[in-house]
């Protein structure tokens, strides 16, 4: 057992958190016909995801005696960049497979960002490298499910 262990409470909401993530691509396997839809769902909670990952860190900064300027601004952009990509295939031609993969590489990027954080328990990397793993294996499923069904002529997100 690790010697800081992740607090129950926040590992039993953490992993109901990443549920969303990993339910639509199994129940787009056995609902092919919702596939698109659930592709959006996803999209929408990773954004969603993001931006609460940014308002964390935001919020961890203005707890500071001296918050850093640069640390609030870095905060803003998840948000900003989530939204961005929600929104990018009403402003550009976007695969939803290539929309899923983006709001994963999201992800890891702010998990790589938030390794780097301070003032945070020694528990938190743990806990955000197992939600980042879930939730970059769903959205990375449901990109396959989103390339096969384009392959296939089906229906796309947006």
């Amino acid at each position: 057992m690790a010697a800081n262990p992740i607090p129950n409470s926040v590992l039993g909401y953490g992993l109901l958190g990443a549920v969303p993530f990993v339910a639509p691509p199994l129940l787009s396997l056995s609902s092919p016909a919702h596939a698109g839809f659930l592709g959006i769902i996803s999209v929408a909670y990773g954004a969603l995801i993001v931006s609460f990952l940014g308002g964390a860190r935001w919020g961890l900064e203005v707890a500071r005696p001296a918050p850093r300027a640069g640390v609030i601004t870095l905060a803003m952009l998840p948000t900003i960049a989530a939204l961005l990509l929600l929104l990018a295939p009403m402003m550009v031609a976007m695969a939803p497979a290539r929309q899923l993969k983006l709001m994963a590489v999201l992800l890891v990027v702010h998990f790589l960002w938030d390794l780097r954080a301070r003032g945070l328990p020694p528990w938190y990397p743990r806990l955000r490298a197992i939600l980042t793993f879930v939730a970059v294996a769903g959205l990375m499923a449901m990109a396959g499910i989103a390339d096969k069904a384009s392959e296939a002529g089906g229906a796309t997100m947006v």
